[in-house]
């Protein structure tokens, strides 16, 4: 490979690399689930400092380096407009009542004597409808954990289907924060990973749901269920429930069927979540607006507070009300502040040739594309265990292995679903990164008393690398 500066050597590539998992590891200590606040993102900008200084020893002006910041952040725009539309979309969709809705017909699928599939089940619906794991367990899942302890259920195993079910919907959601930054590291966009995941998300959610059946089976019993019905009363006595909601997420979904690009869809389904609102739950657009003024003036703050602020439906129930907030387009500014962050630590180490360095390291060890995918599953396993943070086992191995996927002629949906398959639900299965510290303390439960019955977050890894390695479903890029 030609270099445009000094060649470095793979040691000073490594250098910002191994600041940046040495600092990150000692944030999270001091920090723990406030880490996620800012100070990871400050920890990204000093490692970016620190390849600053090895790229300006290689010879490069900071001019150039600022130029790359400014190129790798551009790249990354259509990706943040799409998270603010997304906090929107969350905001209309809660105000609407579709996201009440999902939740209302997914907890009725409880069923006793399959209490673990159904508890997988759920979750996995109320993961997909709010596009958050830590939410569907400290509501929903901390519910199922009071009902499965009740039945007699050993707690391991309520908590592995839950943090299943919530995993499997948090890496589907397109309200998702995981599922959007994982294709804005790799290059491609939301809707084609998303439905590139599918092919090695399916097999795996289908595995996990034989092995709660047989489980659940095996375990038996019933029991008293009665904070389930407190929870549908809650949300029946808020909200006008009705199929007809869902007419809002099928039109979503078809416009994606079509191929409509990301925004448009996005936006659509946003302006709909918006009249349903309107049509269905006047009351609530009233109660969230909290404003005095003609009933048009109300209807319009209520709507803009959802799409742009955090609103939160009070039911009286506690669980549900903690299920129904959204943070709407300020809710993802958070988010948003880690991916720029990011981007600039990747502008530097990009620019500079030091990501170059290690791609050439890599490279001589990779032989195949299941290789490569195992090393890319490797490394986002690595710094989940080291850098103790989800987002950060996504960004940084996302820009790491992006030149190599396109040197590969591998299509960047690749990467972006290899990184979520083993980043975002390897996660939860550290004690000390901040999603196992999370769940392990909301559920009541020890990572290691759940880490074995936590099917669909053990298997999806393994999917992952299966599949490249038998070469199924691995798309190249197109020759132009």
């Amino acid at each position: 490979m030609d270099y445009k500066y000094k060649k470095p050597s793979l040691f000073q590539a490594l250098i910002p690399i191994i600041f940046l998992i040495v600092a990150l590891f000692i944030n999270v200590r001091i920090f723990g689930d406030s880490a996620l606040d800012g100070s990871n993102q400050v920890i990204l900008l000093l490692s970016a400092a620190v390849g600053s200084l090895v790229a300006i020893r290689l010879g490069m002006k900071w001019d150039e380096i600022q130029i790359g910041i400014v190129n790798t952040i551009s790249s990354a725009m259509s990706s943040i407009l799409i998270l603010l539309l997304i906090g929107s979309l969350a905001g209309t969709w809660l105000l609407s009542g579709i996201v009440p809705a999902m939740i209302y017909y997914g907890l009725q699928v409880l069923n006793p004597t399959i209490f673990l599939l159904a508890a997988c089940i759920v979750c996995s619906i109320v993961s997909v409808a709010t596009g958050s794991s830590w939410t569907t367990a400290a509501t929903v899942g901390i519910a199922l954990m009071g009902i499965g302890k009740a039945l007699g259920i050993d707690a391991g195993m309520i908590a592995g289907a839950v943090l299943s079910g919530a995993y499997f919907g948090d890496k589907m959601s397109p309200l998702s924060d995981t599922t959007n930054l994982a294709p804005a590291m790799a290059g491609t966009d939301l809707f084609t990973h998303i439905r590139y995941m599918t092919i090695t998300t399916i097999p795996s959610i289908s595995i996990a749901l034989v092995l709660f059946l047989i489980l659940g089976f095996m375990q038996g019993g019933s029991g008293d269920i009665s904070q389930t019905d407190e929870i549908l009363t809650a949300i029946s006595s808020k909200f006008n429930i009705s199929g007809w909601l869902f007419l809002v997420p099928a039109t979503v979904v078809f416009l994606i069927v079509k191929r409509v690009s990301a925004i448009p869809a996005i936006s659509a389904g946003v302006i709909l979540g918006a009249v349903f609102a309107l049509i269905f739950q006047p009351e609530v657009v009233a109660s969230v607006a909290n404003w005095e003024g003609s009933v048009s003036t109300v209807n319009f703050v209520g709507i803009m507070k959802a799409i742009y602020g955090d609103i939160t439906i009070v039911t009286g129930n506690g669980i549900v009300d903690e299920l129904l907030t959204s943070g709407g387009m300020s809710g993802m500014l958070g988010t948003i502040w880690l991916i720029i962050s990011a981007m600039v630590f990747g502008g530097v180490v990009e620019s500079s040739g030091l990501l170059k360095r290690i791609a050439e390291a890599v490279i001589q060890k990779v032989k195949s594309n299941g290789d490569l995918v195992a090393a890319t599953a490797a490394t986002t396993i690595f710094f989940n265990g080291t850098a103790s943070d989800q987002y950060l086992a996504i960004v940084v191995p996302g820009r790491m292995y992006s030149d190599i996927y396109k040197k590969k002629g591998l299509a960047p949906e690749n990467l972006s679903r290899t990184l979520e398959d083993s980043g975002t639900v390897t996660s939860v299965l550290f004690p000390w990164n901040t999603c196992g510290a999370y769940h392990s303390n909301v559920l009541g439960v020890a990572t290691g008393a759940y880490l074995p019955y936590a099917f669909f977050n053990l298997i999806s890894p393994f999917m992952t690398v299966a599949y490249a390695y038998l070469n199924i479903k691995i798309k190249k890029l197109k020759q132009h």
